[in-house]
């Protein structure tokens, strides 16, 4: 055989049909999946801005306040009644605190303070909430333990922190004694046999609060009058509504329609007060209060039920945080407090606000008791 044909079949020998030495064992090669397409990440939908008409669905104009007139209910008589003794240090145990020294009239209905000084300079444990448009809540206090104005004006003339009257007896004792007040009662609430009560000085002073309302640019946005409100304003109307704030902020007080846990979606930090389990026992009331009006809310500060936010943008901060686990930006939080200042109002004519000249006391009058 010639070395050349020798060669050729020791190369052909050699070769596999793969084209592998016969020395080398045959791979089987893994099949491998074919690498992902890499696609875009959708981008954030940017909700579609409201209408004016859609944005005032969720709320309602209040009546100006000049315009405003008792309730069908309420007579003249009553309601003033009812403002002099919302002016009435009397109706506390050292004639030194009446409803006007926590809810000052002339200051958007509130003292602006984290806790209110009551009897003897006591605090009680929650901050005074305004009684300006208070009439349309669901219900008064934090905890909503009444349901009517009638109920929570008899609540801080017994309370031993805030006007501390020791029982109904002393309260009608004392406005029995003055013979101005004996003769508003007999008028405010005529054919009753004793008109004099803690009951009629309740429904008296709610005839007279029922007329507390604050109206502003908001309420002639609200009637179509769009132009009342600013750029900056306008955007943080839409904003707080596309974020959610108006699931518990709405109706014509723009809140106080709801109870609502605070921490709704993250845990509110150093909270202690139970909220409307107090007053109702219920577990799942729990850290739950009163939804409050976000009217005039620029002037009704410290906020919370403990008083214990100073200032507002940190307010829509925690609030954005807390109950929609939501993180603002700084333009954000700026167009939301634009919008909230809108909602300040007038206050209601000085005539109908100013304390009214109150009746002299009696030798039979029972004197201050500071114990």
């Amino acid at each position: 055989m010639s070395r050349n044909r020798f060669l050729m079949l020791l190369t052909l020998t050699s070769l596999g049909a793969g084209g592998l030495t016969a020395c080398e064992p045959k791979q089987e090669v893994a099949s491998q999946p074919a690498p992902p397409v890499e696609q875009a990440a959708p981008k954030p939908r940017t909700p579609k801005p409201l209408t004016p008409d859609q944005l005032a669905h969720f709320f309602r104009p209040l009546p100006p306040a000049k315009d405003a007139k008792p309730a069908p209910k309420d007579t003249e008589a009553q309601v003033m009644l009812g403002r002099m003794l919302f002016f009435e240090p009397r109706l506390s145990k050292n004639h030194d605190v009446s409803c006007n020294t926590c809810h000052g009239l002339d200051t958007y209905g509130v003292d602006n303070k984290a806790l209110s000084d009551g009897h003897r300079g006591q605090k009680g444990t929650r901050n005074s909430p305004t009684v300006y448009n208070a009439a349309g809540h669901i219900a008064q206090f934090w905890d909503g333990r009444a349901d009517t104005l009638e109920a929570q004006a008899t609540g801080p003339i017994l309370n031993p922190v805030e006007m501390a009257m020791p029982d109904e007896r002393r309260v009608v004792a004392t406005l029995s004694s003055i013979p101005e007040y004996v003769t508003r009662f007999r008028e405010a609430f005529p054919g009753e046999k004793k008109s004099v009560s803690l009951t009629n000085a309740a429904r008296a002073i709610a005839a007279f609060e029922r007329g507390l309302t604050t109206t502003s640019r908001f309420d002639r946005f609200l009637a179509g009058e769009h132009a009342a409100l600013t750029e900056p304003e306008l955007r943080g109307l839409q904003l707080f509504a596309l974020t959610g704030c108006t699931t518990c902020h709405n109706g014509p007080a723009v809140g106080g329609m709801s109870f609502q846990k605070l921490g709704l979606l993250e845990d509110y930090p150093g909270l202690t007060d139970a909220g409307r389990f107090d007053a109702t026992k219920n577990e799942d009331d729990r850290g739950k209060f009163r939804v409050p009006t976000l009217r005039d809310v620029e002037r009704t500060g410290p906020y919370l039920h403990d008083g214990s936010v100073k200032d507002l943008p940190t307010m829509v901060r925690l609030m954005a945080k807390h109950q929609l686990a939501r993180t603002l930006t700084d333009g954000e939080v700026d167009d939301l407090v634009a919008f909230l200042r809108s909602l300040t109002g007038e206050l209601p004519p000085r005539e109908r606000i100013a304390a009214p000249p109150l009746p002299p006391s009696t030798k039979k009058t029972p004197e201050a008791d500071p114990s």
